[in-house]
């Protein structure tokens, strides 16, 4: 089960909006939408959650590009929600980048037998997959720093599990307007 949610902060404060994500195919369509729902270019947070698997925060300010923190980027991989924030950016891959140059592989008989110490390392960090055949990482990616100024730490951020929505929105000061729309 997902859910999904704008606040924008205005002069009187955050208002919240819940945001159905079905047409929205990229990070800048999903920017675009969050800046329609804020007036005069504020801040405007777009919070998403897959019940117990992870969540995802948005931040866009103004016309700046997107500022994205995901909680569990190998979960997400596997939604297509996720897809949306796990840009090549964020994952430190080069645009377009669709695996190993094959001719540029080094063969040198360890693929039909035991794995070198550092393929075995490398396997336990990388083990999702995001469905361009590209390994995505455990754990959290982006920018923890996200909404270091709105209250949230990075260690805070981090830490964060079951009903993180909630805990931001708490942090926030904004968990009776975020429960208006969930």
């Amino acid at each position: 089960m997902y859910f999904a949610a704008l606040l924008a902060r205005t002069e009187d404060g955050w208002e919240a909006s819940d945001t159905e994500l079905d047409d929205v195919e990229t990070l800048s369509d999903l920017a675009d939408l969050a800046r329609e729902a804020a007036p005069d270019e504020d801040t405007v947070l777009v919070l998403i959650e897959q019940e117990d698997g992870w969540f995802g925060v948005v931040r866009v300010d103004g016309e700046e590009d997107p500022r994205i923190y995901v909680s569990d980027a190998a979960a997400a991989a596997r939604s297509s929600y996720g897809e949306i924030l796990l840009t090549d950016e964020l994952l430190g891959r080069q645009p377009g980048d669709d695996g190993p140059d094959l001719d540029a592989l080094d063969l040198d008989g360890t693929e039909d037998g035991e794995p070198d110490a550092d393929d075995a390392d490398s396997a336990d960090e990388a083990v999702a997959d995001s469905g361009s055949g590209e390994p995505v990482p455990h754990g959290p990616v982006g920018d923890a720093r996200v909404l270091d100024d709105l209250g949230v730490s990075e260690k805070e951020l981090r830490s964060l599990s079951g009903d993180a929505l909630g805990e931001i929105a708490e942090a926030l000061g904004v968990s009776e307007v975020l429960e208006t729309v969930r």
